[in-house]
C-alpha cells in the first residue's frame, strides 16, 4: 500500500482510524436504504389513495421536512454531545420512526372499513416518514462532516465520497424491498402493499437498535477539523460568521438545488419508467419470463416486471419500474466509486462543474422525449449525481475548523429543497407529461454546475488542499 493510500485513514497523531471509518460508513448503508424505500413509494400512494403525482409529493416533503426542523438540533447536539452521542441519538429516533408503521399501517386498514378517511391514513404514513428523517437528520449532519475528518485532510473529499458509496449500496436495495412490500399481489393478483408495508420498516427499526448498542461501546473520537481560515483566533468578543465566506452560503444554496433536483427525479422514476419508456417488444417479456421460470431464488423478483397498457401494448409494471430504480442506484453507485478514485486526480470543484453540466444536457435530452435515448438519459442522469452531495458538502466546509460542525447543520437543512421542487415538478407533469417535469430538475443542475465552476473564487482557493488561501479571508 503506497504512502498516499496510507494516509487516508491515518490522523494527525498517528493512529489507524479505518475501523471507526467503517462504522460511521454503517450509516450510509442505513441512510441509503431508507431512502430508497422512500423513493418508490409515491406510486403506491397515487394508486391506493388515488392521489396525483403533485399529491404524493407529500411523501418527499414530509421526509425533507424532518430534516429540516432537526438539522439544527442535530448540530447543536453534535457540538454538545460529540460525535458518538449524536449518532446514537439519531438511531434511536429513526427505530422510533420504524417502529410507528406498525400503527400507521393500522390505521389504513380502517379506510377499507370506512371508519377513517383517506387523508388520515396518509397522514399517518407521513408522521412515520418524517420521524425517520429526523433521526436521520442527526446522522447525516454528524457523519457527512466527520468522515472528512477521518485522516489526511487532503482526501477529505476521497473519504465522503468513498462512505457515501456505501449510501449508493442502500440505494440499491431499498428500491427492491421496497418493490417487493409496496407492490406485492396475493395469489388472486389482489395488491396487498397496504397490509405489508410496514415489514422493511419493522426491520430497519431492530438493525438501527443493534447499531446504537455497537456505536456505545465503539471508539468514536471527537476530532477537531484544521481552521484554515483561523476563525478560531478571533479576539474575545469578535464573532468571525460561517457566513462570511462565500463558498459556504453558496455551498448551502447548491445542496438545496442538488437535493431538489435528486428528489425530483428519484421520487417520479416509477412514474416515467411506466409511462413514458416506449413500448416493449412481445421477446423482451417472453425472455424474462422463461429466465424467471430457470432462476431458482430470482423467480419472484423477476416476474411481473411487465404488463398490457391501456392500449393494449406491452408496459413496464410498477413493480417492474421499481426494480429498475435499483439499476438507477446501480448507476449511483458506480458513479461514486469511480467518482471517488478521480476526486485523487482532479479537483473536487472542477469534477462537480464537469457532472453539473453534463446533467443539464442530460436532463434536457428527457425534456426532449427522444425514445430509448431518453430513457437511457435517465440511467446517465444517476451515474452524473453520484458525486454531488458528498463534494458539495467537503466543498463547503472546507477550512472552517471547528464550526465545521455547526456548517455542516446547515448544509444538512438545504436538504429541504427536495420537500418543495418535487411538488413544482410534479405539478409540470400532471399538467402536460412526465417527460417534460425534467425541466425543473435541469435549471437545478444549471446552478450546481456554477458553484463548482466559481467555487475557488469564493473560497479564494485553488482547491480542497488548501493552496492559495488569503489570510485575509
Amino acid at each position: 500500500m503506497s504512502a498516499d493510500r496510507k494516509s487516508l485513514f491515518i490522523g494527525a497523531d498517528g493512529k489507524n482510524l479505518i475501523f471507526t471509518f467503517l462504522l460511521v460508513s454503517s450509516l450510509f448503508l442505513l441512510w441509503g436504504f431508507c431512502n430508497g424505500m422512500i423513493d418508490v413509494m409515491d406510486k403506491h400512494f397515487q394508486e391506493e389513495l388515488s392521489l396525483s403525482k403533485a399529491q404524493s409529493a407529500w411523501v418527499q416533503f414530509a421526509h425533507y421536512l424532518g430534516y429540516f426542523l432537526m438539522s439544527m438540533p442535530a448540530g447543536w447536539l453534535a457540538a454538545k454531545l460529540g460525535y458518538k452521542g449524536g449518532i446514537i441519538a439519531g438511531l434511536l429516533i429513526v427505530a422510533a420512526g420504524g417502529f410507528w408503521f406498525i400503527p400507521a399501517t393500522h390505521i389504513n386498514a380502517l379506510v377499507h372499513e370506512g371508519s377513517v378517511s383517506p387523508d388520515t391514513a396518509f397522514i399517518a404514513f407521513l408522521a412515520g416518514v418524517c420521524l425517520i428523517a429526523t433521526g436521520l437528520t442527526f446522522l447525516e449532519t454528524i457523519a457527512n462532516p466527520y468522515t472528512t475528518v477521518l485522516g489526511d485532510h487532503r482526501y477529505a473529499a476521497t473519504r465522503i465520497n468513498m462512505a457515501q458509496s456505501c449510501n449508493g449500496v442502500g440505494w440499491i436495495f431499498g428500491p427492491i424491498v421496497g418493490s417487493m412490500y409496496f407492490y406485492s399481489k396475493d395469489a388472486m393478483g389482489h395488491d396487498t402493499g397496504s397490509q405489508t408495508l410496514y415489514i422493511p420498516y419493522m426491520g430497519v427499526a431492530f438493525v438501527v437498535i443493534v447499531l446504537a448498542a455497537i456505536f456505545f461501546f465503539a471508539n468514536v473520537p471527537d476530532i477537531k477539523t484544521k481552521d484554515d481560515y483561523h476563525l478560531d483566533d478571533a479576539a474575545p468578543g469578535v464573532s468571525h460568521s460561517i457566513w462570511s465566506h462565500p463558498h459556504f452560503v453558496m455551498a448551502v444554496a447548491a445542496q438545496f438545488f442538488y437535493v431538489a433536483a435528486q428528489a425530483g427525479i428519484f421520487s417520479f422514476f416509477i412514474n416515467y419508467m411506466t409511462a413514458e419508456v416506449p413500448p416493449i417488444p412481445a421477446s423482451w417479456n417472453s425472455a424474462l419470463t422463461g429466465f424467471a421460470a430457470h432462476a431458482g431464488f430470482l423467480q419472484k423478483w423477476l416476474q411481473g416486471w411487465f404488463e398490457p397498457s391501456q392500449a393494449g401494448l406491452l408496459a413496464i409494471s410498477n413493480k417492474g419500474a421499481a426494480n429498475l430504480a435499483s439499476v438507477g442506484f446501480v448507476c449511483f453507485l458506480v458513479g461514486r466509486i469511480s467518482g471517488a478514485g478521480l476526486l485523487k486526480k482532479f479537483a473536487a470543484h472542477k469534477l462537480l462543474a464537469l457532472y453539473g453540466a453534463l446533467n443539464v444536457v442530460v436532463t434536457l435530452l428527457i425534456f426532449c422525449k427522444l425514445g430509448w435515448i431518453s430513457v437511457v438519459c435517465v440511467f446517465l442522469s444517476y451515474f452524473f449525481m453520484s458525486i454531488m452531495f458528498p463534494t458539495i458538502f467537503a466543498l463547503g466546509i472546507f477550512g472552517l475548523g471547528a464550526r465545521a460542525k455547526k456548517a455542516s447543520a446547515f448544509i444538512v437543512m438545504a436538504i429541504m429543497g427536495g420537500a418543495i421542487l418535487p411538488k413544482l415538478m410534479g405539478y409540470v407533469a400532471d399538467r402536460f407529461d412526465m417527460s417534460r417535469g425534467f425541466i425543473v430538475p435541469m435549471f437545478c443542475f444549471v446552478f450546481v454546475a456554477f458553484y463548482g465552476y466559481n467555487w475557488p473564487k469564493y473560497a479564494k482557493a485553488d482547491s480542497l488542499q488548501g493552496a492559495g488561501i488569503s489570510p485575509g479571508h
